[in-house]
């Protein structure tokens, strides 16, 4: 399978093998021409504020303006600890303007969690929630912080809901603050300039963005791309669903945190190609304010994680048929598997799709995806884009690529992969090898490649359980104990034991009013696996820890810290 691509005679009608050559452009290019062409076209919706290009495209010029006069230069790195609201995407695109790199963060973080990646990125400015403001100002001593930008989650609310948001939530939110001497107000410094001339229009090949990852290795670090990761990664997504969207038309959903590499460089990227106007959620866990903004958008195609489609589908007005998810053709899942049961009950309530797809954030998006309309096979995340190869490696050796249905290393070679890890070039060279002249990404996630090109995960090198000399994934047996009837959630991990080595343990979170011993799931796992992989402890919670994109924290688990 090494020259062979048996995954394209699986591509639905229409979709390209390659997209080459790539345009030589970056999204600043796509924002600036749409808002020429089309300058009252919405580009963001927002708890029912619209945004056109126009002006998106002017409010981003004058924040390029205000950073630089602030002392900003190319080269410079812009932090945003935002939830997503049209702050994040005015910042973004007026940094890109400035000529600065843009290092997102996930607002949660304590401030020992931000410190480290404001040190090592070197960034000078912050632009902050105001109830994040104290959590920034703690650390700021310790890193090269100069200036701190806090903006009001009200200043993009419709009149009304920003008149009941100050009487009833301002205060006791703590989203009032005093800045210190020197720091700044986004919304002043948008309003205290005439209109610039326009910002200056970044390279394909500059660094654009600095993403944090747990990397291939585990270890916490930030993953440079460059621009045209966007345009690529977009280009690809937009030629696997142009048979499905309409450009200009079609709402596209975006419940998930732009400080991820899924929504940033992926739906973001989506959206601004395909001219669609982009609805933006400030907090998926807001079930109620999600359901209402699915209502008010009626978007076409919808991003989501397993654990946001099975929250949705278990609120009460979805439960009541109080919610139209008609709108909905494709929805996107990814970041942990789906299982069969609520993939069934989304679809028939949408009367669309849902493809799972695989990639990670030092690939920038360069995805396996199932097909929109050909076969979607159980279990697996896809086919390779246009232009993004998978290999199977050999984990002993890292080199020999393994024939089909062999488990071992997955690889992907694409034009966009990460330009390496944030200054750290052994960790860069580690994950980042030449194979025949190629650059290739070695995930450390494992998986096989069926005949037809299908990928199929199967788990974490780091998680492999090793049991009696066996060695078991956990991503198999969470599969067979969540088609138990009583489960709602699993998670599967190695614990240690003095006879066996490790020994499986398992945490579930049971539907309501549902029962489930220790003994009933070892008679029901036994129907399903082999003896060693059967777990032999099982504890029940109320839930279980994840990411911010839903991903199971086993290692979590395993400690006991959640």
């Amino acid at each position: 399978m090494t020259d062979a691509k048996p995954w394209l005679e699986s591509y639905d009608d229409g979709v390209p093998p390659t997209l080459a050559p790539y345009p030589n452009r970056t999204l600043v290019d796509y924002l600036c021409d749409t808002a020429v062409e089309r300058p009252e076209h919405a580009a963001i919706l927002f708890k029912g504020t619209r945004i056109t290009y126009a002006e998106l495209d002017r409010l981003s010029d004058r924040f390029a303006a205000a950073l630089g006069a602030l002392g900003a230069a190319p080269g410079d790195c812009l932090a945003l600890m935002l939830p997503n609201c049209p702050q994040f995407l005015i910042a973004q695109f007026g940094a890109w303007k400035a000529g600065l790199t843009v290092l997102p963060l996930n607002p949660t973080y304590t401030a020992a969690e931000l410190e480290a990646p404001l040190a090592e990125t070197g960034a000078r400015f912050v632009l902050t929630l105001t109830p994040f403001y104290g959590r920034v100002t703690a650390i700021q001593p310790r890193t090269a912080v100069r200036t701190i930008i806090a903006t009001n989650i009200k200043e993009y609310l419709p009149p009304v809901m920003r008149l009941l948001f100050t009487l009833a939530k301002e205060k006791s939110g703590g989203h009032r603050i005093t800045p210190a001497s020197g720091d700044q107000w986004f919304a002043e410094m948008l309003a205290g300039q005439p209109d610039p001339p326009p910002g200056r229009r970044p390279s394909p090949d500059d660094p654009a963005i600095v993403l944090l990852s747990g990397g291939t290795t585990g270890t916490p670090k930030g993953v440079l791309g460059a621009h045209h990761a966007f345009v690529q990664a977009g280009l690809q997504l937009h030629a696997w669903h142009r048979s499905i969207l309409v450009d200009w038309q079609d709402v596209v959903m975006l419940p998930l945190p732009l400080f991820h590499v899924y929504a940033n460089v992926g739906v973001l990227s989506l959206a601004v190609i395909s001219h669609a106007p982009l609805a933006i959620v400030p907090d998926p866990r807001d079930t109620h304010d999600l359901l209402k903004t699915i209502t008010r958008v009626r978007p076409a195609f919808f991003t989501g994680v397993p654990t946001l489609f099975i929250v949705m589908l278990n609120h009460p007005d979805v439960l009541h048929g109080r919610v139209d998810f008609r709108s909905i053709k494709i929805c996107f899942s990814g970041a942990a598997p789906l299982m069969a049961e609520p993939r069934t009950r989304f679809e028939a309530l949408t009367g669309g799709r849902i493809v799972e797809g695989y990639s990670l954030t030092e690939a920038m998006m360069a995805c396996t995806v199932n097909p929109v309309h050909g076969t979607n096979k159980n279990g697996s995340v896809g086919l390779p884009l246009p232009d993004v190869e998978v290999r199977i490696f050999d984990v002993e050796t890292g080199q020999d690529t393994l024939p089909a249905d062999e488990v071992g290393e997955i690889a992907i070679r694409a034009p966009q992969l990460m330009l390496g890890f944030w200054h750290q070039p052994a960790e860069s060279a580690a994950v980042l090898l030449d194979h025949d002249g190629e650059r290739w990404l070695h995930t450390g996630d494992l998986g096989y490649l069926d005949r037809e090109g299908y990928l199929f995960i199967v788990d974490r090198k780091k998680d492999l359980i090793k049991t009696s000399g066996y060695q078991v994934w956990p991503r198999e047996i969470e599969e067979a104990i969540a088609a138990h009837p009583a489960v709602a959630e699993v998670g599967v991990a190695g614990i240690s034991d003095p006879v066996r080595g490790e020994t499986v343990k398992a945490w579930v979170v049971l539907r309501p009013g549902q029962t489930l011993t220790l003994e009933e799931l070892r008679t029901f796992c036994k129907q399903r696996l082999a003896p060693y992989k059967v777990p032999t402890q099982l504890e029940l919670r109320e839930s279980l820890p994840k990411t911010m994109v839903g991903k199971v924290l086993r290692r979590a688990l395993v400690a006991g810290k959640a």
